[in-house]
């Protein structure tokens, strides 16, 4: 089973729940102030029993939560009436079946939240257990979908995104218009993988972790059959072709890994004048010495070789594939989020 970033872990957990009987809230974090840990879109999942899954504070403030929800629950049931405004700071605001709660910084404080800041969220509550099957089964496939909630009457709107449409900042990928509540679930950004070794399994999967699209390239027969990474094909081109087709824009990175100069410097070749964000090959500070004077020869020009991060990856003392692919996707994370 591969590794799921947090939007999956939380949609695809909701469906199972709702396919089993359970009722849930789906809680959003749409506003926030001063230093809450946890960013605007933020998902996590209410059960009605309590369990939860995901995150809106870092771990705070969920336990008030889910306690809260529980005891509204509870009263909506006893007295069919309207939520009872149980919450911790009584500021509950429902528009027919769905509720705002703020939650200001000193209430935040006294939830365990020590940095302070403030929240506005969303609850949802759904009990359909198709509520969630196309969402689920989108992000599953690793497919970008834009999900619009009117927060007025409740309806939903679920869009396919394109690979044009992927290239989002980051104000729409996550947006809040007092009405309504769109998010951008799946990909947002992709990267290309030269080689289908143990490192680039390992690089895949931490990856996907961090919502990447990532693809192989992999030329090479005994590797190419060897891959059993779900949801990440294997593209059976040459690596310039596999660089120009899907790895030119500023979303996207390239990672040569095969430490082999034949196939990599292919990939190289047509990634480093590119908009690619991020362009690495494996090797040591020798083999980067010489792979530039391979690509300066090839015609490269000077700033475009200067892009190179060789050896690729930040300098953690990585030994196994494993320390080495954190190194990358670390570097990635510094590199993207600058």
């Amino acid at each position: 089973m591969s590794i799921q970033n947090s939007d999956q872990e939380v949609i695809q957990t909701a469906n199972d729940w709702l396919a089993s009987g359970h009722s849930l809230f789906l809680v959003t974090v749409v506003r926030t102030w001063g230093s809450s840990p946890r960013p605007a879109g933020s998902i996590a999942a209410v059960r009605s029993d309590g369990k939860l899954v995901g995150s809106v504070s870092g771990g705070c403030v969920e336990k008030q939560l889910v306690e809260s929800l529980i005891r509204e629950q509870q009263n909506q049931s006893q007295h069919d009436a309207k939520p009872s405004n149980n919450y911790p700071d009584n500021s509950l605001n429902t528009t027919g079946h769905i509720s705002t709660l703020h939650v200001n910084d000193e209430q935040a404080r006294r939830f365990g939240l020590s940095c302070g800041g403030e929240l506005e969220l969303v609850f949802e509550p759904f009990s359909d257990p198709d509520a969630f099957r196309a969402l689920a089964a989108a992000t599953h496939k690793r497919n970008t979908i834009r999900r619009t909630v009117d927060l007025n009457t409740g309806d939903v709107k679920l869009e396919t995104l394109n690979t044009l449409q992927r290239e989002l900042s980051g104000d729409q990928r996550f947006q809040y218009e007092g009405h309504k509540v769109i998010k951008v679930f799946g990909p947002h950004w992709r990267i290309l993988i030269i080689g289908a070794g143990q490192l680039s399994r390992y690089t895949a999967e931490f990856a996907m972790a961090l919502d990447y699209e990532v693809l192989v390239c992999e030329p090479r027969s005994g590797f190419k059959e060897a891959w059993k990474v779900p949801n990440v094909p294997v593209l059976d081109m040459s690596p310039d072709d596999a660089v120009l087709q899907y790895a030119t824009d500023a979303n996207s990175a390239v990672l040569a890994l095969t430490h082999d100069p034949n196939v990599d410097d292919l990939a190289l070749l047509e990634a480093l004048p590119s908009r690619a964000f991020y362009v690495g090959a494996l090797g040591s500070r020798r083999n980067y010495e010489k792979r530039v004077k391979r690509l300066s020869g090839l015609g490269l020009e000077a700033t475009d070789i200067n892009r190179l991060v060789g050896p690729v990856g930040l300098d953690i003392a990585s030994r196994t594939s494993a320390e080495i692919a954190i190194s990358i996707v670390a570097h990635l994370v510094k590199v993207r989020n600058s």
